[in-house]
């Protein structure tokens, strides 16, 4: 990735002496008030757009920059020489604020019950933490196809490979976000995190769930072309501290003025990467304080938002929203903005997705509708699932992990499936597989159940 032009800088006192002085403090003027309604552009793209008449490109930066400096809010997080970082509300943020509150703190609206009845709704919640696990392991470097991965986590099998491993690390690690949800943030806890997802993938075992030390290399991060250098983290001396008032900030024991909630969750996601306080593990760990910041103030529907199959199509955006902020005088308004623009995207998905199993549930359940009583929740869902994937392989482990339900309750869900003629039981290591019959869609479509076995009332 070309590592963004750092802004400039200008004399503006030689400017306003200069010939038409008078007329750039009108232009500065303007600029001030539409400060928050024009697009928070960094340099790197507003050196390629034609200034106003009578600017140069770097007195339009100027300008802009003494606009925003006027809409600015302190943050009490430091950058690596102790500066305050800074961010701004423009109205593009404003928007993505609201909206984000909306859709993911009240009631999803949907047009059939997808998500209201407990047992669907845990179905969702895991697909939608099996989604996370995969791409933000995959953002850090693991190569495994989503079809593997998928069947480990729903299996329960042992990871064979490291890349295995990091995502069932991170499925693990979302899992203990959920329980933690109501708990304060500790530096403890990060710790926790940090262990959860990199037990058994690190090179060395003493660097899971531990700070770097003085004394050691610390890691930086470098363009992957010409080994440029793009990021260097504080010094590990500093390292307990910052992550301390790092909590502070998340729990809001240091807050001198208002932070809307979303926008914190996306300042600990910066923190935590910009810090870069263990050996790897760095990203993932941001993605579950991010996670952990959302559902604690009650965005519940976080949970269902795959953010990492978002950043993991556009790295190199994600990495330059961060490399805006940092070399814009610490400015993380570029950084929020994007992923504003990522959350409100993964919720538009969200709604497609759901949109898409509204009518799939609606389309199965019309075929099953004379003979509803014999199928529970968590049955219809397998059908659906069976139509579509024909050569989808069920075990006991993998319908319990899909469903949240111990083993008993999905044994006793697979083998009525099996009784009525609708899966084929087979061998499968030291217990039992079941798969679709060939002819189930067919079956379904057509309403031919009757010729299933009854089942007692």
């Amino acid at each position: 990735m070309r590592k963004p032009q750092p802004p400039p800088t200008l004399d503006l006192a030689a400017r306003l002496a200069g010939p038409g002085g008078a007329d750039f403090v009108q232009q500065m003027l303007s600029a001030t008030a539409l400060a928050s309604t024009d697009r928070y552009l960094p340099w790197d793209e507003l050196r390629n757009r034609r200034p106003p008449e009578g600017l140069t490109v770097e007195e339009w930066w100027a300008v802009l920059k003494i606009g925003r400096t006027a809409i600015q809010r302190k943050l009490p997080l430091l950058d690596k020489d102790g500066r305050n970082f800074t961010y701004a509300l423009p109205d593009d943020a404003l928007r993505g604020i609201e909206l984000v509150d909306k859709q993911t703190s009240g009631r999803i609206g949907a047009p059939a019950p997808v998500l209201p009845e407990a047992p669907t709704r845990e179905r969702y919640v895991i697909n939608s933490l099996i989604e996370e696990a995969i791409t933000s392991s995959q953002l850090e470097g693991a190569a495994t196809t989503r079809k593997v991965a998928k069947e480990m986590l729903r299996t329960g099998r042992r990871p064979r490979t490291r890349d295995e491993r990091m995502i069932l690390n991170n499925y693990m690690g979302m899992l203990r976000v959920r329980e933690l949800r109501h708990e304060r943030l500790t530096p403890a806890l990060v710790i926790e995190f940090h262990r959860i997802i990199t037990d058994g993938t690190l090179d060395d075992q003493a660097d899971c769930g531990r700070l770097q030390l003085p004394g050691e290399d610390r890691v930086v991060i470098v363009d992957g072309y010409d080994d440029e250098i793009m990021h260097a983290p504080p010094v590990a001396t500093q390292l307990p501290e910052r992550l301390d008032r790092l909590c502070q900030f998340a729990n809001g024991d240091l807050d001198a003025a208002y932070v809307p909630p979303v926008v914190r969750a996306v300042l600990l996601h910066f923190m935590l990467a910009y810090d870069h306080p263990f050996v790897d593990g760095n990203g993932r760990t941001a993605r579950l304080l991010f996670y952990w910041s959302m559902l604690s103030q009650d965005y519940w529907l976080a949970e269902f938002l795959p953010i990492s199959r978002l950043l993991k199509k556009a790295p190199a955006q994600y990495a330059r929203s961060f490399l805006h902020s940092e070399q814009d005088e610490g400015d993380l308004t570029y950084f929020v903005l994007y992923q504003l623009r990522i959350a409100q995207r993964a919720v538009d998905d969200l709604h497609q997705y759901l949109d898409r199993k509204v009518a799939e549930t609606q389309q199965v359940r019309q075929a099953l509708k004379a003979v509803s009583h014999r199928f529970n929740v968590r049955q219809l869902a397998l059908l659906e699932n069976a139509v579509r994937h024909t050569d989808a392989r069920y075990t006991v482990a993998s319908h319990g992990r899909s469903h949240g339900v111990v083993a008993q309750t999905a044994r006793g869900d697979l083998r009525d499936l099996e009784e009525q003629g609708l899966l084929t039981k087979t061998s499968s290591g030291r217990g039992y597989a079941w798969t679709p019959i060939e002819d189930l869609e067919h079956r379904l479509r057509t309403n031919s159940l009757d010729r299933m076995r009854k089942q007692p009332d």
